[in-house]
């Protein structure tokens, strides 16, 4: 076998620590990325901040339009009227170098017919006292709101203890999952015992179902509706609501007229008002207590219209406000050797570093989301109908970057826009084709259907196969299954579960 030399040329990307650090932060979202910040300030005493950094912005929670919002960052772009500078960094602490190589290389989950409340903070309230209910209700949790009102009640010890292990059983809904037996097994070693401990906690499941809110301590949906039902006015209607409840939930989400009539032996009119009953009540009596109830969505990207120029401009509330600490470094520059023998002197680079890659984070998340402006300017003035389609592959190809650095970029960043807060993902989607020769996007479609249904007659509900027909009128060519995958996508029943009764 003969030895021979060869010479091959060849490239590849070195994943430096530098640029490993600048990926990570750029798939951060806002939360997280204040995490980081926080966990870099508590490690190197070289950075600091120049204020506190803080995500709290009640004015642009999520779906509050951008007019509601804070006003204008000071490095808003007065020349152009468009798009707002980047937040300004010490240069001079780590220097004008160009952008790094890593930007190139590298309607209902319950059940059908009972009313699903928004949880707090999912949304813009439209009164002072509904918001001061949900921050009331979101600093309280849920055991903590049940024991609060134990101490107004006088009980045993050995009750209370019962309550107590009731409570902490419970899930977030407000069920209690596990059977009393089990419970009880898991309390008591011998048979004699865990009867004992059954016993006491039937007696307790009593008084907890009584506590507010009503239907807590249910054991499934049945007995959760049939609770709160039986706290309210008795009438011919809640008694029939309370039949309906226990033993024909399924004939209801069917809209079983008849069979509903012959099982209860209520008329249409006495039904109907036990529909209404039961579609007032709440399925998950725990769910206003849930710790993310009152979490916000914070934007990144504020989008406002002024006159018929759109502005870009970074959310000035969620740019943390970092720098070198100038006394520490100057120290080091004025040690026997400079900053290089230093021990410190790697905790300094270390600070540049993480400096110049955050500027980098929010200036790309600008780029690309005055980018994604300008291909939707439509969205932006009509609404959701006028969405076009769009790709990822368009937007890098537009600014010179790696598809994959577009989709960390619209991960987990929003934009607060005047028609509500929107993931920068939101704005992609699908292309279907038109009798025109061009293409609808996705969105736009999901929008249209939304629309027939909103409008549609209750009492003929559309089918798939008719939504399909309403969009071909359009000059939109959409399959009656593609229409079935969007409205189950927007959570839209069927058909004959929209049926009125």
């Amino acid at each position: 076998m003969k030895q021979t030399l060869q010479v091959r040329l060849s490239q590849h990307l070195a994943l430096t620590p530098q640029l490993q650090q600048s990926i990570r932060l750029l798939q951060l979202s806002t939360l997280e990325l204040h995490q980081e910040v926080e966990q870099m300030l508590a490690t190197n005493p070289l950075l600091e901040t120049e204020e506190e950094f803080t995500v709290s912005t009640p004015e642009l929670a999520t779906n509050a339009p951008a007019e509601s919002g804070t006003e204008a960052s000071a490095g808003e772009s007065d020349s152009s009227g468009e798009v707002a500078e980047a937040p300004e960094l010490s240069a001079e602490e780590f220097g004008g170098t160009e952008r790094e190589d890593w930007e190139n290389g590298t309607e209902r989950d319950d059940f059908d017919g009972i009313r699903e409340l928004p949880s707090s903070g999912s949304g813009v309230s439209g009164d002072d006292d509904g918001e001061r209910e949900s921050q009331e209700f979101a600093e309280t949790t849920l055991a903590e709101h049940l024991i609060q009102q134990l101490a107004g009640l006088s009980l045993s010890p050995e009750d209370r203890a019962a309550i107590q292990v009731l409570i902490e059983s419970l899930n977030e809904d407000g069920y209690l999952e596990d059977p009393l037996d089990e419970i009880a097994a898991s309390l008591a070693d011998d048979a004699e015992g865990r009867e004992e401990v059954q016993d006491a906690l039937r007696i307790a499941l009593k008084l907890l179902q009584s506590l507010e809110p009503a239907g807590i301590g249910a054991r499934d949906l049945s007995e959760c509706l049939v609770l709160q039902l039986r706290a309210q006015r008795q009438c011919t209607a809640q008694v029939v609501a309370i039949l309906i409840c226990k033993g024909h939930l399924e004939l209801l989400a069917r809209r079983d007229m008849r069979r509903l009539m012959a099982e209860t032996g209520a008329d249409e009119v006495t039904l109907r008002e036990a529909q209404g009953l039961i579609t007032q009540l709440e399925p998950k009596p725990g769910r206003r207590f849930a710790a993310g109830a009152a979490a916000a969505i914070i934007p990144d990207v504020i989008v406002r219209k002024v006159g018929r120029e759109l502005r870009v401009m970074l959310n000035p509330e969620v740019a943390p406000k970092l720098r070198i600490n100038e006394l520490y470094a100057n120290a080091l520059r004025a040690t026997r050797g400079g900053i290089s023998n230093s021990p410190l002197g790697g905790q300094l680079q270390e600070a540049r570093w993480f400096i110049k890659n955050i500027q980098q984070r929010f200036d790309t998340i600008l780029r690309v989301s005055q980018a994604i402006v300008e291909r939707q300017r439509g969205f932006f003035t009509h609404g959701e109908l006028a969405m076009k389609p769009l790709v990822l592959r368009e937007i890098a190809d537009e600014l010179g970057l790696h598809e994959s650095t577009i989709s960390r970029v619209t991960t987990a960043k929003y934009m607060a826009t005047s028609w509500g807060t929107f993931e920068l993902k939101y704005f992609f989607g699908s292309g279907l084709s038109t009798e025109a020769g061009g293409e609808a996007s996705s969105t736009a479609v999901r929008a249209l259907i939304k629309q027939f249904v909103a409008a549609e007659d209750i009492k003929k509900p559309l089918s798939d196969s008719a939504l399909a027909g309403m969009l071909e009128e359009q000059g939109i060519q959409c399959a009656r299954r593609t229409v079935a995958k969007y409205r189950e996508a927007m959570k839209i029943a069927p058909a004959n579960l929209r049926k009125a009764m």
